[in-house]
C-alpha cells in the first residue's frame, strides 16, 4: 500500500471502482452528478489512501491557475523590490502566488516575459516595466488576461494604473526647498523618453518653477550613468550660478531634486567626489526614501513612496478584476510623503 499523500487519482478510482473522471467530479464538489453509493465509495476510498488533490491542478480545472505575473523594469532598484513586497503579501493574503520577471531594464523583452509567464497560466499580470522600445507590450499582446500598470503608463494599454501622485509630490518637494529660501534649483532625473514618470515629475518641476519666477530658476539633467563626469559639471554649474544669485538676492543658494534613488546615489557620489556636503554647500531632496537616506552626510530629505501600499493596491485591483469587476478603467495616485532631514535645512537652521 503507498504511503499516505503519496496516492495519485488513478489510485483513488481503481479503490472506488470507478472512472478517474467520476474522482474529479467528487473533488469539484460536484456530488449531485453521482449516486449516494459512489460518492460515499469515492470519499472512503480517498480516506483509506490518504489522497490530497494538488492545489494547481485543482485550480487548473476551473480555469484558474491562482498565479499572478509580476513584471519589473529593474530588480535591483529598491522601488520595485518595495512594491513587490506589497503586492506579494495582498497576492497571497487573497490566496494568489506571484511569478517574478525580471527585465532587467532591457527594454525589448517585454512582450517576451508576457509570453513567458502566459505560458505558466497566470490569471493576470501586474506591469511595472519600462513601456518602451521594440517589445512594446499593448493590449492585444496579454493573452486576454487583466493587467494592473504600476507607475509606467503604456499608451496601448487602457487598463487600471497605480502610481504616485508624481505632480503633488514634486510641488511638494519644490515648495519645501523654495520656503527654506533656496532659489536654484536643479532636478536630476535619469532619461525620461518614454518613461511615463520621469516625464511627469519633468513636467511637474518645470510648472513649479513657472510658478515661482521670478525669484527661483530651475534647471533639468538627464544623468545617465556614464561615469559621473557630466553630473559632476552640472553640480559645478549650479553652485556658480547660486553664488551669482546670492549677490541679489536673500536666497540660500543651490539645491538639487533627485528623481528617485537610483539617481540619488549618483549624486551623493558625485558630492564626495567635489568635496562637497549636503546641506551646506548643496541643499537636497530626492524621490523615493530608502534605508540609508538617513545615513548619508547630515541625513537626506526625501519624498518616501507609499510603495507597500502600491503593491497592494495594484494586486487588489488585479484580484477584483479575476472576480468579475467590469468597469472603466481605474487611476488611483497614491499620495507621498516629504521627510524632511538635514540636507534640505542650512547648517544651523
Amino acid at each position: 500500500m503507498q504511503r499516505p499523500g503519496k496516492s495519485t487519482i488513478a489510485d483513488v478510482a481503481a479503490a472506488a471502482g470507478v472512472s478517474k473522471a467520476t474522482v474529479s467530479r467528487f473533488l469539484n464538489h460536484r456530488e449531485r452528478l453521482l449516486s449516494p453509493d459512489i460518492a460515499t465509495r469515492v470519499e472512503t476510498a480517498i480516506a483509506a489512501l490518504g489522497y490530497s488533490p494538488s492545489p494547481m491542478a485543482q485550480a487548473l480545472s476551473r480555469g484558474r491557475s491562482r498565479l499572478i505575473g509580476l513584471i519589473v523594469a529593474d530588480i535591483t532598484n529598491p522601488y520595485s523590490v518595495a512594491v513587490l513586497r506589497g503586492a506579494e503579501k495582498a497576492c497571497q493574503d487573497a490566496g494568489y502566488l506571484v511569478m517574478l520577471f525580471n527585465l532587467g531594464n532591457d527594454v525589448d523583452r517585454e512582450r517576451e516575459a508576457i509570453d513567458a509567464l502566459a505560458g505558466y497560466q497566470v490569471d493576470g499580470f501586474i506591469l511595472n516595466t519600462l513601456g518602451r522600445g521594440a517589445g512594446l507590450v499593448d493590449a492585444d499582446a496579454l493573452h486576454g488576461k487583466p493587467a494592473v500598470l504600476v507607475d509606467r503608463r503604456h499608451a496601448g494599454m487602457h487598463t487600471d494604473f497605480v502610481s504616485l501622485d508624481n505632480r503633488s509630490a514634486m510641488r511638494a518637494a519644490c515648495r519645501h526647498l523654495v520656503d527654506g529660501g533656496y532659489r536654484e534649483l536643479l532636478y536630476i532625473t535619469e532619461p525620461s523618453k518614454g518613461v511615463s514618470s520621469r516625464r511627469e515629475r519633468t513636467a511637474a518641476f518645470g510648472a513649479c518653477m513657472t510658478a515661482h519666477q521670478p525669484k527661483v530658476a530651475g534647471e533639468v539633467f538627464e544623468s545617465v550613468g556614464d561615469g559621473g563626469a557630466a553630473l559632476d559639471e552640472a553640480l559645478r554649474a549650479l553652485r556658480k550660478r547660486a553664488m551669482r544669485g546670492q549677490r541679489t538676492t536673500s536666497g540660500k543658494g543651490a539645491a538639487v531634486i533627485a528623481g528617485n534613488a537610483v539617481v540619488t546615489l549618483r549624486v551623493a557620489q558625485a558630492m564626495a567626489r567635489l568635496d562637497l556636503q549636503f546641506g551646506r554647500d548643496i541643499g537636497f531632496v530626492g524621490f523615493d526614501d530608502p534605508d540609508w537616506a538617513s545615513l548619508i552626510g547630515p541625513g537626506l530629505s526625501t519624498i518616501s513612496q507609499p510603495t507597500d501600499e502600491i503593491g497592494r493596491t495594484a494586486a487588489n485591483c488585479l484580484i477584483e478584476r479575476l472576480k468579475g469587476l467590469d468597469s472603466a478603467p481605474r487611476q488611483l495616485l497614491l499620495p507621498g510623503e516629504l521627510v524632511v532631514r538635514g540636507s534640505s535645512l542650512r547648517v544651523g537652521d
